[in-house]
């Protein structure tokens, strides 16, 4: 079992920036990939970044991808996803996720262990 803490949500203006935060804990928190995925009200959760278990892979949605940067700190036990230049339709709740094994994947499905989420608010 794997339980994820987001953190670092709030209320932005746009062209600002926030820093999100996902706190692992338990035994199986071992060599898997983990993601972030959002979600905005009447809209189905999507994909958002993506890192493998040495962050040597990562991946990006095209709408975030040069403004948004994931990391890890398996030490810590922490993922992080730096958003820069918000804009308003960034502007959902965020999700971290880990899936069991360390291949990164844009699907919501291939993720077992999900975060509450976090909420962003990007004001224009």
């Amino acid at each position: 079992q794997v339980q994820l803490v987001e953190s670092g949500g709030g209320l932005v203006q746009a062209g600002g920036s926030l820093r999100l935060s996902c706190a692992a804990s338990g035994r199986t928190f071992s060599n898997n990939a983990m993601g972030w995925f959002r979600q905005a009200p009447g809209r189905e959760r999507e994909f958002v970044a993506a890192i493998s278990w040495t962050g040597g892979t990562t991946y990006y949605a095209d709408s975030v991808k040069g403004r948004f940067a994931i990391s890890r700190d398996n030490a810590k036990k922490m993922v992080y996803l730096q958003m820069n230049n918000l804009k308003p339709e960034d502007t959902a709740v965020y999700f971290c996720a880990v899936r069991t094994i360390n291949r990164v994947s844009s699907k919501v499905d291939d993720y077992d262990y999900w975060g509450q989420g976090t909420q962003v608010t990007v004001s224009s």
